[in-house]
């Protein structure tokens, strides 16, 4: 590097986002993810002890994967490459490859070569990695706001150890937001600026556990707030709230979050929680979900979780499902939520779901044969053939019902539907008792 090139980055340095400048620079500095960098933990053995091996790291924005690649680098005697799979195409990978090459074999030096989005890759830019990754020309490192097992190639995974980041805790931001106020070379400290332990405490809330958010919105409020008449700089409650106006919703419709939170949806309508059901609803609705998926999966549980129950269940789900068709956004947001309470509120049974369960195990264990009495008998000559005789027909009798053999001969007895007490169950087991079922 000559002295432009290092003026220039001193310079970048110096301008970017607090966030960037703030970065911990060695394993001591990272605040979180105490459960796989703390003291004794897999990951902080392997680097102290400079021996890693390829990495993924999995997790949401601003809970320190790059941080943790860069702190990696500067605490082994490894060269270190980056590559933003979002920007970078063959021509990149390839010069990456060939400069670690000649570190290994000129130097002795292996290389880091860290992988921003690697998810981005597609699968013939992931199989070009798997040669120089399998005799350790690099130690890859990748990083992921998607769940590697989807997205990332499974001969990648065999090659790599796995670590999940979790999003910082309140404590984690506030202790940031404090550090990036006192440093004067890197953070704000220069300023001489003051944060409140509301707004500090606010802000660290409403990041949901991304310090680049809480970080970036800090250095807003100190660069735009004026000093009062004693020239004081104090970044209030009021000054917080403009600067960070509302929680970002963590949601990929094609990722984790969608099915960790369609799950969280359905559980809760299932476990009669209507408060739950209509926030993860919401959640849904403000990340952009699909409304038609979300009245199939209510049809799904009015059916599955409730059943017969409240037979009703279905039908408002069913008349739901159409409504949002025919009347869209915004005005479905009210529908969608009428039938996800009404499903919640509902009492509960999976009596028919165990019912068609255990008999289509049953159909693929066992060969049976409809009864004779049972079998069509609408043409000539069925009576030839034994085909439908002897069938009582119900409504000749009493109550409209009679006793009678329905089920193969082979399955007598089996009993596939056991109606629960619950809702109108409770009337299907009465009525099941008054005709001797």
């Amino acid at each position: 590097m000559d002295l432009f090139e290092y003026m220039q980055q001193q310079k970048q340095e110096q301008e970017s986002p607090l966030a960037l400048r703030m970065r911990p620079r060695t394993l001591e500095e990272v605040v979180g993810q105490e459960h796989i960098i703390g003291k004794g933990k897999l990951l902080y053995r392997a680097i102290r002890a400079d021996r890693l091996s390829s990495l993924i790291f999995y997790g949401p924005p601003g809970t320190g994967k790059t941080t943790l690649a860069r702190v990696i680098a500067n605490s082994t005697n490894a060269s270190f490459r980056q590559l933003n799979a979002t920007t970078s195409g063959k021509k990149e990978m390839e010069e990456a490859t060939a400069y670690a090459k000649e570190q290994l074999g000129g130097y002795g030096k292996r290389t880091i070569l860290f992988i921003d989005e690697i998810h981005r890759f597609n699968k013939a830019q992931q199989d070009y990695l798997l040669p120089f990754v399998e005799d350790g020309t690099v130690v890859l490192i990748g990083a992921t706001t998607e769940n590697p097992y989807f997205e990332v190639n499974a001969a990648l995974l065999s090659r790599s150890t796995i670590f999940e980041l979790k999003p910082l805790s309140k404590e984690n931001i506030m202790l940031l937001l404090q550090r990036a106020m006192e440093d004067k070379d890197r953070g704000l400290g220069s300023y001489q600026a003051h944060l409140t332990m509301e707004a500090c405490s606010f802000l660290a809330d409403v990041a949901g556990g991304d310090a680049r958010m809480a970080l970036n919105a800090l250095e807003l409020a100190v660069m735009t707030t004026e000093r009062n008449a004693q020239g004081e700089l104090w970044i209030d409650l009021g000054v917080a709230e403009d600067c960070i106006q509302r929680r970002a919703v963590r949601y990929d419709k094609s990722g984790d979050q969608h099915y960790d939170t369609i799950s969280a949806f359905i559980k809760s309508m299932r476990g009669s929680d209507p408060d739950a059901a209509v926030y993860y609803l919401a959640k849904m609705l403000t990340a952009g979900e699909d409304v038609r998926f979300i009245a199939r999966r209510i049809m799904i549980c009015a059916s599955e979780d409730v059943g017969n129950a409240d037979p009703r269940a279905i039908t408002v789900a069913a008349s739901c499902a159409q409504a949002v068709e025919r009347v869209g956004m915004p005005e479905s947001q009210l529908i969608l939520a009428q039938a996800a309470v009404y499903v919640a509120c509902a009492p509960k049974s999976n009596a028919v779901t165990e019912a068609i369960y255990a008999a289509m195990q049953s159909v693929r264990e066992k060969r049976t044969s409809v009864p004779a009495h049972l079998q069509d008998a609408h043409y000539p000559g069925h009576e030839k053939l034994g085909k439908g005789i002897g069938y009582k027909y119900a409504h000749d009798y009493p109550n409209h019902y009679v006793e009678q053999q329905y089920l193969p001969d082979e399955l007598v007895g089996t009993r596939f539907y056991e109606p629960t007490s619950n809702g109108y169950e409770q009337t299907i087991r009465e009525y099941f008792k008054r005709i001797g079922r």
